[in-house]
């Protein structure tokens, strides 16, 4: 593991040697909350491949995109949305993108049941899209759970802890974003995407070579620009509440300041669905947790320790706030 006091620890996982990674992934987690992985091993040209898509797809006309709007994948909240279309702390964030998850058929029984999030994506018209982004997923998922057991590891658990308990079916959410150019009149308050956490285990994101990333680190925000061959991963909200305040989902935000279009692509591998997640019996809470929040609070107010309920529960809530309008037409 290699790390400054002004950027991300860099993590190479080419080894696979899970007590090692997870002591690296241990300190990182606790000091940060974001990281960096190399030796990741998954496909160079299939991720090529995927970003390739990813441009040709938002440079397409308006009309075309909207072809695939979101209103149309109903309750399994899939499909593009325009700028300014999707909401961070009840701002427009200046982004477009597509959501995409696990490809699920009519006769899945969570289909059947109605869970909203689950279901069939909407594909571009775009030859090889489907199958590239579908391999892309796996592959991705793939090694987020290698991760997540490496974690298990470093917390002093059995490396299938996360699997066997909540991530065997995990609810795995897949965007493509598209931030496009700073307006030449733009301040700090103009971002991509507001200052936010996320909602569920382990983020693992793809980024262009534009950058913007920042992540809040003790009394400064710090830029994760891209490292290549890597993903930058970070965790979330539930990982922190299972740990009990140990690692602290960390603030971030996006500010593209270039002259070009940014492209990112974070998987988010979540508990499934039904899970109910109450701490690490085995860990104690963290007091210092508050210490490293911005002004020692989370962002939204919420207090990790107080939720209760199913994962399905809290995500419903954070993403109906995200599109209110999506809500009240398919939940």
């Amino acid at each position: 593991m290699t790390n400054s006091a002004e950027s991300l620890p860099i993590i190479d996982i080419a080894s696979r040697d899970v007590g090692r990674i997870g002591a690296a992934l241990d300190r990182a987690c606790c000091e940060f909350g974001f990281f960096y992985i190399t030796g990741h091993r998954v496909s160079h040209s299939l991720s090529a491949r995927m970003m390739m898509l990813a441009r040709e797809f938002f440079a397409s006309p308006l009309e075309q995109k909207m072809a695939i709007a979101m209103a149309r994948g109903g309750r399994a909240w899939r499909g593009y949305f325009p700028v300014d279309g999707e909401l961070t702390s009840g701002r427009p964030d200046r982004k477009e993108g597509i959501y995409f998850g696990t490809e699920l058929g009519a006769d899945d029984p969570r289909v059947r049941a109605g869970m909203p999030l689950h279901g069939a994506n909407l594909f571009p018209a775009l030859p090889g899209f489907r199958d590239t982004l579908l391999a892309y997923i796996d592959e991705v998922t793939a090694v987020g759970q290698t991760l997540l057991s490496a974690i298990a590891a470093g917390l002093g658990l059995e490396p299938d802890y996360f699997l066997e308990r909540y991530t065997r079916e995990p609810t795995v959410l897949f965007r493509i974003f598209n931030y496009p150019p700073s307006k030449a009149c733009a301040d700090e308050s103009e971002l991509g995407v507001g200052e936010h956490t996320d909602y569920g285990l382990l983020t693992l994101l793809q980024q262009d070579e534009v950058g913007g990333l920042q992540v809040w680190h003790r009394d400064r925000w710090i830029a994760a620009p891209p490292v290549p061959d890597s993903f930058v991963c970070n965790i979330g909200d539930m990982l922190e509440r299972l740990t009990a305040g140990r690692y602290v989902s960390a603030l971030h935000r996006v500010r593209n300041v270039s002259t070009q279009d940014r492209i990112s692509m974070p998987l988010f591998l979540d508990p499934g669905f039904a899970a109910v997640l109450e701490p690490i019996e085995v860990l104690a809470p963290d007091p210092t947790a508050i210490d490293r929040r911005r002004d020692g609070r989370r962002w939204d107010g919420t207090d990790l320790a107080e939720v209760s309920g199913t994962y399905g529960d809290y995500l419903l809530n954070k993403v109906s706030k995200v599109f209110p309008l999506l809500k009240a037409q398919v939940l």
